[in-house]
């Protein structure tokens, strides 16, 4: 089936159509799912949430554009509403606020995907969310701000802390495998 197909089909409730466009993209949005959530069961309750979602809207899709980036935009939604559910806390801080720079060194690229997977999974639940919306989904400050109803300034030192941590616990990693 072409993706016009798939989507023509599920549009029309098929199945078959709906299956096809599972085993295409399952992959890709568990990706964005391990990201966001805690732990491997986690993720797939979000991954589930989120086809649940993309079969509920499929109809608001226009055709325009990218229909991968679209259904990434709903799964990146899905996992934050499941997250804001649990209340997730930012620490507030002033618009004066001075990120702190921080780099995640070089060394990352000697870790495998599934490695990073991990090491992005550990950080606290507020850090994760801001560095997979800034980092890995390429969402700006502001947009953040506004998506999770908070400071811009708290966007960007949650990313600082996040960064950091990420950073310890890399370099912790190099120093044991090395």
């Amino acid at each position: 089936m072409t993706e016009g197909e798939i989507i023509q089909g599920c549009l029309n409730k098929n199945t078959a159509a709906q299956h096809a466009l599972f085993q295409k993209y399952a992959g890709v949005l568990m990706t964005i799912c391990r990201r966001y959530g805690g732990d491997h069961t986690e993720a797939e309750d979000m991954l589930q949430e989120a086809f649940i979602r993309i079969f509920k809207f499929i109809n608001q899709y226009q055709g325009t554009g990218s229909f991968e980036g679209w259904i990434k935009r709903i799964t990146v939604r899905s996992c934050l509403q499941i997250l804001q559910v649990r209340k997730v806390r930012f620490s507030e801080l002033s618009e004066s606020h001075q990120e702190i720079q921080t780099s995640v060194p070089d060394i990352i690229s000697d870790l495998d995907a599934d490695e990073i997977l991990k090491q992005i999974s550990y950080l606290p639940v507020g850090y994760r969310m801001i560095f997979n919306l800034y980092v890995m989904e390429g969402y700006s400050h502001e947009e953040i701000g506004q998506m999770l109803k908070i400071k811009t300034a708290t966007s960007r030192s949650q990313l600082s802390k996040a960064r950091s941590l990420l950073q310890g616990k890399i370099n912790l990693l190099q120093k044991i495998s090395g």
